[in-house]
């Protein structure tokens, strides 16, 4: 066995990682080949257990696999990978394309090959902080598989002082990795609104009270919740993503519902949405002699990148000819702030845009194949960030 004793020796654990990447992407491709849908992954955390050869592991959040390496006891750095594919047939014409409906179309085959790779070549080398694998089932759907891990008091019985993860991104060149200190990723929450009236026929609508107009102006209200309840410098979005009533032509019905997402990018944000959505809903539908109620489903907290993290991780990714560009931040959302949010965590986003790709190309297309390229791409950075964190946690 040889020794990492110092950041500087981590290019030991780099050259390990050469030997580990074939195998990595054969099981990039029968990992994307079978994929799991969420809440289903057991099979998929068996086969990157049967990768791994290891009897020394945990299950966690039903489908999860937690796996760790090097010291068995003291302080540890953990590493989440995702095991959960979604619901699109895909398109791809890959030799190695899903056929049984599901598919990896946001990465995470790619993320778990990358994983198992580090984790394999970590078993050859003496590792002087412990790595701790999370496999995570449930990132794509409710209830998020990060929060019931953190529920779970497993992590804190590791001892982690740091989270790391990485996610292919086609809005980043290929070659290039976005770190970023604070917020990258928003919080995450659901709402569904119903409103109820008093149903009649459409050609006496003053004998009813009608839900569906009450519903589009509640529609059209809401908005100004953004423009003139949240300061104009903080990302916040307010979306519909449904909204029903009704199914004759000529009948009032009584009752209309809609569904939609709330993205905030601070958690007074998130707070001051929320109280005022109820307000309006129930103003809105008093106004219209009907009767409004707000149903709000909290998700994903803020994911924010931990400074300290960012600033001993950013020359590390620079020593490995990876190009360090400026910080991805969006509104869209990942339950790795679950983890974020009690440990100094550091999510990266690896590029995979290629001047052949489609520029519409997105994350959960059904069009959406990284490269081979990108599996010893995510090894080596998250290789990179291990070693650079050392200082810290050593």
């Amino acid at each position: 066995m040889h020794s990492v004793k110092s950041v500087e020796e981590q290019s030991l654990l780099l050259s390990k990682l050469d030997e580990q990447l074939s195998a990595a992407i054969e099981l990039r491709h029968e990992l994307h080949r079978n994929p799991s849908l969420s809440g289903e992954e057991g099979p998929t955390a068996d086969r990157i257990i049967a990768a791994l050869d290891v009897s020394d592991f945990e299950t966690v959040a039903d489908t999860g696999r937690i796996v760790r390496i090097g010291p068995k006891t003291g302080p540890s750095i953990a590493i989440r990978a995702e095991l959960d594919a979604l619901p699109v047939h895909e398109k791809t014409g890959s030799p190695f394309a899903s056929t049984n409906g599901g598919m990896h179309a946001c990465g995470h085959d790619v993320h778990m090959a990358g994983a198992v790779a580090l984790a394999k070549a970590a078993m050859t080398v003496d590792l002087p902080v412990a790595l701790v694998f999370i496999f995570q089932p449930r990132e794509e759907s409710y209830p998020s598989g990060a929060r019931d891990i953190m529920e779970s008091g497993l992590l804190d019985a590791h001892d982690v002082r740091a989270v790391l993860g990485v996610h292919v991104h086609p809005d980043v060149p290929v070659g290039s990795v976005t770190t970023g200190a604070g917020v990258v990723n928003a919080a995450s929450d659901e709402f569904r609104i119903v409103v109820e009236g008093a149903g009649g026929h459409s050609a006496y609508p003053h004998k009813s009270t009608d839900p569906i107009v009450t519903m589009a102006q509640i529609v059209s209200s809401v908005q100004t919740i953004v423009s003139r309840k949240i300061d104009p410098m903080n990302p916040v979005v307010v979306s519909f993503g449904s909204v029903h009533a009704g199914q004759a032509a000529n009948v009032i019905p009584a009752v209309a519902s809609a569904s939609g997402s709330i993205r905030s990018s601070t958690s007074e944000d998130r707070l001051t949405i929320a109280r005022e959505l109820e307000r309006t809903v129930r103003l809105v539908a008093e106004a219209n002699y009907c009767t409004g109620t707000v149903e709000i489903t909290q998700g994903e907290p803020v994911l924010s990148n931990d400074p300290e993290l960012v600033g001993l991780v950013d020359p590390a990714l620079h020593a490995q000819g990876l190009d360090v560009v400026e910080p991805m931040r969006s509104c869209g959302s990942d339950d790795f702030s679950f983890y974020s949010d009690v440990y100094p965590g550091l999510m990266m986003f690896l590029g995979t845009r290629t001047p052949a790709l489609r520029p519409d190309l997105t994350l959960h297309s059904a069009d959406f194949l990284p490269d081979d390229e990108s599996v010893e791409a995510v090894a080596k950075v998250l290789a990179a960030a291990y070693g650079a964190l050392l200082p810290l946690v050593h």
